[in-house]
Order: structure tokens, then sequence, then C-alpha cells
């Protein structure tokens, strides 16, 4: 964590970044891509959102996705990285995929697509962004005398995301928390196998909510952040919601915006994916909606109908990345709706962390609501979902999309807009839970099967904040 010093905040010429609490100096691009989290606890906002003119979105069909990434970035870092600079290290994050589209379309049926967003390294839409984020650290760190310690909770994908883009980078190591027991066996092995001199897995006893609360205590004591210099990459990190917003201006150019408005169907536990969607819309793309699909921990579902943010026990499902009682994201799309009130939203999610509940006020409400609704799938509908696709088109789908699927379909009937679906999920990561639905074994693409054979290499700890601050600790010293 990067905590303001003289000389960190910007000129009013850049691209600015503020918190949503408030309590934090604006800086710059770099200082909140490395910082992750605010100091005073709250989340980086870009201080407005640029704006993409309906000329551009309309240029985005059919060019390159790196150089539609390299735009939509480029919007964002001000006078940090050069066009030049940032049009290679995209080229050279998403030469990574296995598909020349990167993020290709396929069609369900008439006005339904899915959205494939696995065709990265790790098989999960995580690579979208770890990619690229990597290769931004990178960059940044290499004029500096520094080298940060990525701390990052993991319901599953984004652990393995990580160590894939971040092993053997220079100037960084990490350490993934993942739940022990909640996450597949693909999942735990793309952070347990391999080279791992900058990286470390670890299995913590506890759920998801558990891991992301010891690294948002890891980064609110300030002390041990600066001993470690600690930095995150989890979906609290801005730069991941600019890199998922991407995907987005593609998939709707794609399929004739700015003229035709698209809708969205995103399954979501941290709520980083589906505010992704928002903030494209807010840069300007022509989404009519987006509906947040979640499994039985619907705290999100739950929040958008009632107006009630509650945290509940999360409970184990067949979509174990979305196993999450607490979405971090939640907190900008409040922000957001709030006015930008950075007192209303600070003293919101202070009672939250105290109580665990709020009750999001009617004006606040609505301005959610004019964009997103929820939806919760429960496990009978997740198979459902994905024996039918199967059934129908012939496609494999893990349980993830197959929430977005079941979701979708029950908003009602195809609309004018067409509906994207987003696939974020390799069927192949969850082969026990696709099997049980549809009888069918997916085909694991070259380089899973070469994992499951390897051996593994993590760490246990319980979930308690001491005995994780000692085992980053030690694992910073082995450097020193």
């Amino acid at each position: 964590m990067v905590l303001w010093r003289p000389g960190l905040a910007t000129d009013d010429d850049g691209m600015n970044y503020i918190s949503t609490r408030g309590g934090a100096p604006r800086v710059g691009f770099t200082e909140a891509l490395l910082a992750g989290l605010a100091p005073d606890g709250g989340l980086y906002m870009p201080e407005s959102w640029p704006r993409v003119s309906d000329a551009d979105i309309a240029s985005f069909a059919g060019r390159p996705y790196a150089e539609v990434a390299a735009d939509i970035f480029g919007r964002f870092v001000g006078d940090d990285i050069t066009p030049q600079t940032l049009r290679r290290l995209c080229a050279e994050a998403y030469a990574t995929f296995d598909h020349a589209a990167v993020t290709p379309l396929i069609q369900l049926s008439p006005g339904e697509f899915l959205l494939e967003l696995f065709r990265g390294p790790t098989l999960a839409f995580k690579d979208v962004a770890m990619q690229i984020l990597s290769r931004l650290y990178e960059h940044a760190l290499a004029t500096r005398a520094r080298t940060l310690t990525i701390v990052c909770a993991t319901s599953g994908d984004t652990g393995g995301a990580a160590v894939e883009a971040f092993k053997g980078r220079a100037n960084v190591r990490i350490v993934a928390l993942f739940p022990e027991g909640r996450i597949s066996e693909v999942q735990r092995r793309f952070m347990t196998t391999g080279a791992r001199a900058n990286a470390r897995a670890v299995a913590v006893a506890g759920d998801f909510d558990d891991c992301q609360a010891i690294v948002k205590a890891l980064f609110n004591d300030h002390a041990f952040s600066r001993e470690v210099d600690l930095s995150g990459v989890n979906s609290i990190n801005i730069a991941r919601i600019i890199a998922q917003s991407v995907y987005y201006f593609t998939a709707a150019a794609a399929l004739g915006a700015p003229a035709r408005s698209v809708r969205f169907c995103v399954p979501t536990g941290n709520f980083g994916d589906a505010y992704a969607g928002y903030a494209a819309r807010r840069m300007g793309l022509s989404i009519s909606a987006i509906t947040a699909a979640v499994n039985s921990n619907d705290i999100v579902a739950r929040a958008l109908t009632t107006g009630r943010y509650e945290r509940g026990a999360a409970c184990a499902t067949q979509s174990p990345a979305m196993d999450i009682q607490v979405a971090s994201n939640f907190e900008r799309l409040y922000f957001e709706c709030a006015g930008r009130d950075s007192d209303l939203t600070a003293a919101a999610f202070e009672d939250f962390a105290a109580t665990g509940a709020i009750d999001i006020p009617h004006n606040i409400l609505a301005g959610m609501r004019e964009t997103l609704t929820g939806v919760a799938v429960t496990e009978d509908e997740t198979s459902l979902a994905m024996a039918r696709v199967l059934a129908d088109t012939g496609e494999l789908i893990d349980p993830h999309t197959a929430v977005a699927v079941a979701g979708a379909r029950a908003c009602g009937a195809i609309q004018t807009a067409p509906l994207v679906i987003l696939a974020t999920a390799h069927a192949a990561k969850f082969p026990e839970a696709v099997n049980a639905a549809t009888g069918a074994t997916p085909s694991a693409p070259a380089g899973v099967g070469d994992r499951m054979t390897l051996p593994e290499v993590f760490d246990r700890l319980p979930a308690d904040i001491d005995s994780i601050k000692a085992y980053v600790r030690a694992f910073v010293s082995e450097d020193a």
C-alpha cells in the first residue's frame, strides 16, 4: 500500500483518482495502480469518467482487441505511460490468449450471445485484467527502487490468474490466499504448480470473506503496509475495472453499438465484473441494462431488490468463485449513486463493517436500479442451465456461466436489444459439476492436463491476521 506523501498528488492537467471515502489525497494513475486500496480504506475512482464518443465506439468493431484496450486505458493513464508503450504492453498481454479475438462472441439463440472470457492462460475472465496488470506493474516499477508485495484474496480464479501473470516479474512478490476446500482442484492447481520463486499460495482455514477481510486488515494496518510495501490486485484495484470494461466495448461494438444498445447478464460475486459494465456505461457505451446474477450467496441481488445490503454466512456452491457475502465493489456503485458524496459513503461502509448491514437510501437505490437488476439462482437452476445449453447448442458451460444463463432467462423473454451473457470460466475448470449436470466431461485445453500431474506446493494457515502478517514478513525477509 502506498500512503500519501508530498509529491504524490497530481496537477490539474492529468487524470486523477480519488477515494470513495474522501480521506485520501488525489493521486495519479500509477499511484492508484500500485496502491490498490486507498489509505483511508476506500476504493480509488477516477475523478471524472472519460467519455468515449459514438464515433470511437463504432470504430472498435473489427479492431484488434489489444488496440481497443490501449485506447481505453489511454484515457485513464494521463501522462504516466506513453501511447507507444501502452500499445506494446497491451499487445504482449493479449498475445497470451488462444483466440485471435481474445474475447469472442458466440450465439446461443436469436438475440442471445455468450462472451467467452476464458481464453487466457488460466481459463478464467480474471486473465483479461491480470495479464495487463502484471505488465503495468513491471513497467511502473522498472525505474523505481521498490519491490512491491501483492497479497490477494481469491475465491478461486483471481489467485491463479495473478500467480500466472506475476510469477517471474521483476520487483514484485505475490501471496495468494484461498479458502481451503472451497475451490475446485483445477482452480487450486493454477496457484500451486509451476515456478514460484516470487509467488506463494496459502490455503486459509475459512471462507473467501475471511480471506478478503484479512487482506483489507493488512492494508488498514498502515505500519505493516509500509513495512512490506503492500499492494493489491483484487478488483479493489481500479486498473482491474478499467481492464474489464474493455470487453463490454468490444462486444457491444460487434453487435452494432452505438446505433443499437446492448444488455448484459453477469455472474458476479465481488461485483467487479458487473461494475466494469456500469463503468463502461458511464463512459458513454449504450448499455440498456445489466443483470447481476448470483448464486445462493445473494447479497447483491437482495440489495438491489430490497434495498438492504446485509452480510450473511457464505455457503459453498458449485460456482465457488461467487461464494461471497461481502461484494467489495458495491462501495463504488454506492459512491456513484450517492452523487459521489464521500462522507455519506464512508459513513455507510464504516457502519457496514461494524454491523454487517446497510439500509440503502431510496434515492441511491433508485440510481442503482436505473441500470442494474439482481437475480439469485438456485443450485438446481444452475445445473438445469448447463444441461439445457448443452442440449440446445452443443456447448458445455461452467457453473458460473450457467448462473448467468439461468438469471438472464429468469428475467423474461428476449427484448429488442441483444443480450450478452458473460462466460467467465472454461467448463474444464469445474469438470465434476459439469459432468454431474450434463453427463459430459469437458475436454481440458492444452496445458491443463499437465497441471493435474505436477506436484503442488502451498502452505496452510488459520484465518488469523497475525499469522498472515508473520508469513508475509518471512517471505519479504527472504529478499532482504
